[in-house]
């Protein structure tokens, strides 16, 4: 079964659910028309399945070299479908016009990644980080750094990478000893060892800029006095052409479990030279622009990963014949059924659209939540879409990551021992989307930033919000009686959740061991309550549809993956609050030696 990018869901959500044709008076959505999205996503869709989707097992199979010189060759074919990818505009995509962008929404732009992280995650990675270094330049470099970095980071000609992780830290960034010193010409020389660099070095781009993480001599210890600084690879010119190579190296590539198509470099930074962006001491805020944006990325790879493992485990599902139906053949012509007839097998592929459809709405959902947060005609709108923005990104990097994994580990179930051997592609899905829940902060900090940070922000101010959001839709619809389960199902969630929120704030200041130990299910509670919102809106405008006379089918389909939803995988929910509220007690109770 060979990856299908899916337009139709992708449009179904922008158009019906999102109704992004309700922002046309925005900076950026003018001119996303829905006839020219639908043109965009069905050209993407054909690059990504003509062409990136045939390299992503060869890119599995065979890898990145590095070679003693310090270079690294990418997979057979990689560099030559980047460079259609470049010629083609798709990295400006969302990039702004005054850099050479093509200046659309950010969701927009999302339905095309998550297409061509589907189709190849590896791939993927290298034009995603380039859009992360753009954005953090443009958020916080000088206009001369602008000038000369982003119109090149935005045609794709140069990509980014980030320098965080060192041998010794990792999510402590405070530990970081890579150092700066300065020169005295406005640059500084960069000294320090940096790891699991993605993208790090490749044969694809004539240029690579990394921004790096570094301590300036005679900075505050800890993470107060970290600063975030352009090193590229070759040293610009002011015009923009190439001069010298730079101190950075790669010393080696790390062996991995999957995504063996992307470079992930050791990097040896010996005496870079590297230019400041933005104030001293205040570059790891410059690099979480570039972390959030990373964030929502890696959510967005959770369910590309998991759309494919369930096209391949619902082709297999209806062709594969083993046994007989529970209620009599269903194939009387033939040897036995095909397993899809078995409840058990169709528990695992409705499991999986539920999850895959209603994470897709929202992950699109809370990218729109981004572009409103800037181009919204209204200060209080703008600020309840930061707000929104701020609260959801940790749930829909984790809550996404976890869900798409155990998508793609029952989809390898269906498959039988088939799915364990490499002539599937069921592998490959596995081991590439399982770093998806590690890197960009692991699954268990993001819970503690959602716990720790983001339900205190402001007061409360952005989880109060989404609780308004949520009861007044619940509100509206409680007397359409064919979406009254759908309904119910997302007011109960919502109390849950309210009432693991109240928990925390009456538990968690006490002992802040019971607010780590709630984290993990507090996290997924939201995401069970915020994909019951989606599943509603779904819900809602499918009936509508059906009420019309739609016979299409895949709106009658839409509602009864809604109802699955509400059934079968909601419940959870009650779960996740009834572990949270057991506290730390049992947790904490047994000596490190005991275990």
């Amino acid at each position: 079964m060979t990856y299908q990018p899916p337009v139709r869901d992708q449009l179904f959500v922008l158009r019906d659910v999102l109704e992004l044709e309700r922002y046309a008076n925005l900076p950026g959505f003018a001119d996303a028309t829905p006839d020219l999205v639908e043109q965009i996503l069905d050209q993407a869709a054909r690059f990504c399945g003509e062409v990136l989707a045939p390299l992503n097992a060869v890119g599995d199979k065979q890898g990145c070299r590095w070679s003693p010189d310090h270079t690294v060759t990418t997979p057979d074919g990689f560099k030559a479908a980047y460079q259609q990818f470049v010629d083609a505009g798709w990295p400006a995509l969302g990039a702004e016009p005054a850099y050479g962008g093509q200046g659309l929404p950010a969701v927009v732009n999302l339905a095309v990644s998550e297409m061509s992280s589907g189709a190849n995650m590896a791939f993927a990675m290298y034009p995603g980080l380039t859009h992360g270094t753009y954005s953090a330049i443009l958020n916080g470099g000088s206009q001369a750094q602008k000038d000369l970095y982003l119109p090149r980071l935005a045609s794709g000609r140069w990509a980014g990478t980030m320098n965080l992780t060192e041998p010794h830290c990792g999510t402590d960034l405070g530990l970081l000893r890579t150092k700066a010193v300065a020169h005295g010409d406005g640059s500084y020389r960069i000294s320090g060892q940096k790891i699991w660099i993605s993208g790090g070095e490749q044969d694809l781009t004539e240029n690579i800029v990394h921004l790096v993480l570094a301590r300036i001599e005679g900075a505050p210890a800890g993470v107060r006095g970290i600063s975030l600084f352009i090193v590229p690879k070759f040293i610009p010119n002011a015009d923009g052409t190439l001069g010298d190579r730079n101190g950075v190296k790669c010393l080696g590539l790390e062996s991995k479990m999957g995504i063996h198509g992307n470079a992930t470099c050791v990097l040896a930074h010996d005496e870079s030279t590297g230019w400041l962006v933005g104030e001293e001491n205040r570059g790891l805020a410059l690099m979480f622009v570039m972390m959030n944006e990373a964030r929502i990325g890696v959510g967005l790879q959770g369910i590309a990963q998991a759309e494919g493992a369930y096209q391949a485990a619902a082709a297999f599902a209806k062709e594969r014949l083993q046994g007989r139906a529970l209620t009599g053949p269903k194939n009387p012509d033939g040897p036995a059924d095909p397993i899809i007839v078995h409840p058990d097998v169709r528990r695992m592929l409705l499991d999986a659209a539920a999850m895959v459809e209603g994470g897709r709405a929202f992950l699109f959902w809370t990218a729109l939540q981004g572009d409103l947060a800037r181009a919204a005609a209204d200060e209080a709108e703008r600020r309840k879409a930061s707000d929104f923005m701020a609260l959801l990104t940790p749930v829909v990097k984790a809550f996404l990551t976890d869900q798409g994994f155990q998508v793609c580990s029952n989809a390898m179930q269906i498959h039988g021992g088939a799915g364990y051997t490499e002539h599937l592609p069921l592998s490959q899905y596995l081991r590439d989307v399982r770093i998806a829940m590690i890197y960009e902060g692991t699954n268990g900090v993001q819970a503690l930033d959602l716990v720790g940070r983001k339900l205190a922000a402001d007061g409360g101010r952005a989880v109060m919000a989404f609780f308004a959001e949520l009861d007044a839709y619940a509100a509206a619809n409680k007397d359409d009686d064919a979406l009254a389960p759908i309904i119910a199902g997302l007011a109960q969630a919502k109390g849950e959740l309210q009432e693991a929120t109240l928990w925390l704030m009456q538990n968690g200041m006490a002992n802040p061991d019971n607010a780590g130990a709630a984290s993990s299910d507090y996290l997924h509670l939201f995401g069970l309550t915020a994909l019951a919102y989606m599943w509603a809106r779904i819900a809602k405008v499918s009936q509508a549809k059906v009420a019309a006379g739609d016979s299409d089918p895949f709106y009658a389909r839409k509602l009864v993956v809604a109802r699955h939803f509400v059934e079968r995988v909601l419940p959870q929910a009650g779960a996740h609050l009834r572990k949270l509220k057991a506290g730390s007690q049992t947790l904490m109770s047994l000596p490190a030696d005991a275990f």
